[in-house]
C-alpha cells in the first residue's frame, strides 16, 4: 500500500510514523509546503526506502494530482478549509481520502461528493481526528447497543500534564483551532430537536481518576459532527463539551466578552489591527510549552434501553505523552486516529463508498482494537 498524508505538522507528522509501523504499507509520502523540519520521531525514516517527502503547494492541482499518483489512500492533516479541493483531488485520482475535518458546513459540502466517490469506487470519511472522530465512533457503538437512546454525552479534553497560569492551558494543536472553538456556536439535541448553544457555556464538573481528578465541561462547536442532524428527531439528548482544569472557561468566556478574540478590525492609534490577531500573538508564546508532557481525558457515555431494561454504556480514556517517542497524547489520538482511518480504508474493512462521517461507516469494535494496538486503551463498561 502506498499512502500519502497531506501536512507535514504535528498531527500528520504523527500520522506518517504510526503508518510507518505498518510493514504492509510500502511508502509513505508526507507532503507539505515546508518538509526540512520534521519532529526528531519521523529522523529515523528521512533518506529512506518507505518515507518520502515531497514540497507541495496544494494550490498547484497539477502538483497534487501528481503527488496522488498510484495512491491508496490520502490522510489530510491541513487546515479545515482545504478538505474539500482536496477531497476532489483524491476522487479524481481514484483513491481513499480521510480528514482531520473540525468544520460541519465543510463536511456538508464533502457529502455532496458522494455519488462522484462512489462511482469511482472510494470511500472519503471526514472528521477522523480526536473530536470528531474517536468520540462519535464510541457514541455509535454505544448507540448501536441500545434497542433505544435517550441521552448521548461526550466529554474531549487535551491538558498539561502539570497545568500553570490563569488559564492551566497549553497549546496542543492549535490556538487559532482553540478560539474558534470558543467563539462559534455548536449544535446540540434538546427534546429531540436540534439547537444551537453558545460556546463556554452550561458548566459542569467532571470527575477521573487522580491524578487528574475533577475538570470543568462546557459547550465547544464541531465535536458533534453531523451527528446532531443525523439523530435529530431520534434521541432526545445529544451534546459535546470540552474538558479544561477549573476556572478556564470563566476567564476565557471574559475575553471573549470584552471584544478581544473579534475578528472585525478596529483602528487603534491610526493603525488597523484585528483583536484576536493580538490575542493569539501574546497568547501563543505564553501557552506554548517544551517539554511539558501532555494527556487526553475522554469520556462517551449513551443511556437508553436494551430488552426492556434501563442501560448505560460507558467509554473513558487517559492517554499520555509518549516520552520515549517524544509524541504528545494529542498527537497520538489525533494523528493515530486518522493513520488508522487511512488504513482501514486501505485494506478493505470499510466497506461503504461515498462520502460517511466515521459514525456512519467505520467497524468501531476494530477501530478500538487498533487503538489498543497503539497502547490507546479505552476502558468500556455497562450499568
Amino acid at each position: 500500500m502506498k499512502m500519502l498524508v497531506l501536512g507535514a505538522g504535528l498531527q500528520g507528522s504523527a500520522c506518517a510514523y504510526d503508518l510507518l509501523q505498518n510493514p504492509a504499507v510500502t511508502e509513505v509520502r508526507l507532503a507539505d509546503q515546508r518538509v526540512d523540519r520534521l519532529p526528531a520521531f519521523l529522523q529515523p525514516y528521512i533518506g529512506g526506502e518507505r518515507l518520502k517527502t515531497i514540497q507541495l503547494d496544494v494550490k498547484d492541482g497539477a502538483a497534487v494530482a501528481a503527488a496522488m499518483q498510484g495512491i491508496t489512500s490520502v490522510m489530510c492533516a491541513l487546515p479545515y478549509y482545504l478538505n474539500l479541493p482536496m477531497t476532489e483531488a483524491a476522487i479524481a485520482a481514484g483513491a481513499h481520502f480521510c480528514d482531520l475535518g473540525g468544520n460541519t458546513e465543510i463536511v456538508q459540502q464533502q457529502q455532496t461528493l458522494t455519488d462522484r466517490a462512489a462511482k469511482a469506487g472510494v470511500s472519503v470519511i471526514p472528521d477522523c481526528g480526536l473530536a470528531p472522530g474517536m468520540v462519535n465512533i464510541l457514541a455509535q457503538l454505544g448507540i448501536d447497543r441500545c434497542d433505544t437512546v435517550d441521552a448521548v454525552r461526550i466529554y474531549v479534553g487535551g491538558l498539561p500534564q502539570q497545568p500553570e497560569g490563569p488559564l492551566q492551558y497549553q497549546i496542543v494543536y492549535s490556538i487559532e483551532g482553540v478560539l474558534d472553538y470558543y467563539t462559534t456556536l455548536s449544535w446540540v439535541i434538546r427534546d429531540g430537536k436540534r439547537t444551537q448553544m453558545k460556546a463556554l457555556s452550561e458548566l459542569e464538573p467532571v470527575t477521573f481518576e487522580a491524578p487528574v481528578g475533577t475538570l470543568e465541561a462546557f459547550h465547544t462547536a464541531g465535536g458533534l459532527s453531523t451527528m446532531a442532524f443525523r439523530y435529530e428527531g431520534k434521541i432526545p439528548t445529544m451534546e459535546y463539551k470540552t474538558l479544561r482544569y477549573p476556572g478556564h472557561a470563566k476567564i476565557m468566556e471574559a475575553i471573549r466578552e470584552l471584544g478581544l478574540l473579534e475578528l472585525e478590525p478596529v483602528t487603534v492609534k491610526g493603525t488597523t489591527i484585528v483583536p484576536r490577531d493580538v490575542a493569539i500573538t501574546q497568547m501563543q508564546p505564553r501557552l506554548t510549552k517544551t517539554n511539558s508532557p501532555d494527556l487526553v481525558a475522554l469520556r462517551v457515555t449513551v443511556t437508553g434501553t436494551k430488552g426492556g431494561k434501563p442501560v448505560t454504556h460507558h467509554f473513558e480514556l487517559v492517554d499520555r505523552y509518549d516520552a520515549q517517542h517524544g509524541i504528545s497524547a494529542m498527537m497520538r489520538t489525533t494523528g493515530y486516529s486518522l493513520s488508522i482511518t487511512g488504513q482501514l480504508q486501505a485494506d478493505g474493512a470499510v466497506t461503504a463508498k461515498g462520502v460517511h462521517t466515521s459514525d456512519e461507516c467505520m467497524p468501531g469494535e476494530h477501530y478500538v482494537t487498533e487503538l489498543a494496538k497503539r497502547g490507546i486503551l479505552i476502558r468500556q463498561s455497562t450499568t
